[in-house]
């Protein structure tokens, strides 16, 4: 094999896979060795970050047969490595290195494999041309907002018509696959870091939520006929609206105290959406409220959660500091900038309904409608604890005083009520039988005041 670093061209060239290169301007000089430096121009595009996924897709079929490949050396992480950074020479010159790859978790059975940095020299019909990718951090724009992570892809071609033509042809077929967003299309994401700890993980994250049946939402029937008339008929209806002149974006919020099953109402409505996108956003990732939006108007048809929206939109009034007045502000003015055609559902969250900006909460066309989730009834408390219940060996009359004696808690409540339950019934008879013992003993522990009070009435004056 032969070592070089001077241009190919001046001595006969071998075959172009035996020769070995140490600097990026060395190979990019053997690559180009019979145009001079200002008979090549170059022509970039930036990509969000998030992505990456579809774009390599894109680019493994754009490029699949170049003359030869590289890894590109960073200096430091995100160092910016254009094409005429690539050309420099002395201090400031690129190592070349093995490419490296990072494996981005699209919710199928195969991660995609996603190029960090790297140099292609490839070959057309009528010429040679070089693509340059990286990654760099973009600055945050305002107080509040998270930096995005950017990729930057750079063709080179020799200056002229044919080369140019060249270039916008790769480009619009990169814009292609980005429109497209084949790989996240429809399915349930966040911008949050891997839950499983894969390191799969480049900031979208795809969440595999099982289908949850309207029978396994327990909540009173009005509640449910809100829920699927505001959203899964609404969804259902949005060509016959635009028809008729009527917007197809709503606001939905739901409140009610801690525990009552607002997630759980979430996940039944994201997975009976068929073909929508979901965007799943916590109140703390608000600084990246703009790539969601930029998501949500990408892959619409769209749904977008907010949860504990009361953590950014409280009223003006009980707000700290200006930090969050521009992040409620963002909030409106995303929710304002939608077109009335846009095909996206806002669904916030809330336990804290009188804290909320008025601005928000009791303004049509950005809420809508406002849904309580509530404490569950007696008809609700006695399925939660067939429920989570279900295998522990109840009778009729220990259901009935499961029920009864748990008036005013919640759903969250009860399923640690069940647990409970079944610790007591295990440490008395091996889990043979529930007896009201048991209720007693389970709501003793977990409501102490009414454990001590309880003792008191039986001790007596």
């Amino acid at each position: 094999m032969q070592i070089t670093s001077e241009p190919a061209g001046e001595t006969e060239a071998p075959d172009p896979s035996e020769i070995q290169f140490q600097w990026a301007r060395d190979a990019v000089a053997w690559h180009f060795a019979d145009i001079p430096p200002n008979g090549l121009v170059t022509m970039q595009r930036q990509f969000p970050g998030h992505m990456r996924a579809d774009i390599q897709i894109a680019i493994d079929k754009l490029f699949a047969s170049p003359v030869r490949f590289f890894g590109l050396h960073e200096r430091w992480v995100l160092e910016k490595l254009s094409f005429a950074e690539l050309r420099r020479a002395g201090d400031d010159a690129v190592l070349l290195a093995s490419p490296q790859y990072r494996e981005i978790d699209i919710g199928e059975a195969t991660p995609v494999k996603c190029l960090h940095n790297g140099l292609w020299l490839s070959e057309a019909n009528e010429f040679r041309y070089a693509v340059v990718l990286f990654y760099y951090r973009e600055q945050a724009q305002q107080c509040g907002t998270n930096p995005e992570e950017m990729m930057h892809i750079e063709v080179a071609v020799p200056a002229g018509a044919a080369g140019e033509s060249f270039a916008q042809h790769c480009f619009v077929e990169l814009e292609r696959a980005v429109q497209s967003a084949g790989s996240y299309r429809g399915k349930i994401l966040s911008l949050e870091s891997d839950p499983n700890y894969s390191g799969r993980s480049s900031g979208v994250t795809v969440h595999r939520w099982p289908r949850v049946d309207r029978a396994d939402v327990i909540l009173p029937e009005k509640v449910l006929k809100l829920l699927d008339g505001n959203v899964l008929s609404f969804v259902g209806m949005r060509d016959a609206l635009r028809r008729l002149g009527q917007s197809t974006r709503k606001g939905i919020l739901l409140y009610g105290p801690p525990g009552t099953g607002k997630t759980h109402t979430i996940r039944y409505l994201a997975t009976n959406l068929a073909d929508q996108t979901t965007l799943i956003m916590a109140a703390e990732e608000v600084g990246a409220l703009g790539i969601y939006m930029n998501l949500a108007r990408l892959l619409q048809p769209a749904l977008v959660v907010i949860e504990d929206v009361d953590l950014i939109a409280r009223d003006r009034k009980e707000m700290r500091d200006l930090r969050e007045e521009l992040l409620l502000n963002k909030l409106l003015n995303e929710m304002d900038g939608l077109k009335e055609d846009a095909d996206i559902l806002f669904l916030l969250t809330t336990n804290r309904l009188e804290e909320l900006e008025g601005a928000l909460a009791a303004r049509p066309g950005r809420i809508d409608q406002v849904i309580e989730v509530p404490l569950p009834d007696a008809h609700g408390r006695d399925k939660l604890v067939r429920l989570y219940g279900k295998r522990l060996p109840f009778t009729e009359a220990v259901v009935n005083e499961a029920v009864r004696q748990s008036e005013g808690v919640s759903a969250a409540f009860i399923k640690e009520f069940m647990r409970r339950i079944a610790q007591s019934s295990i440490a008395r008879d091996g889990g043979k039988s529930v007896i009201c013992n048991d209720i007693d003993q389970a709501l003793d522990d977990m409501l102490p005041m009414r454990g001590r009070e309880s003792r008191v009435e039986q001790a007596g004056p």
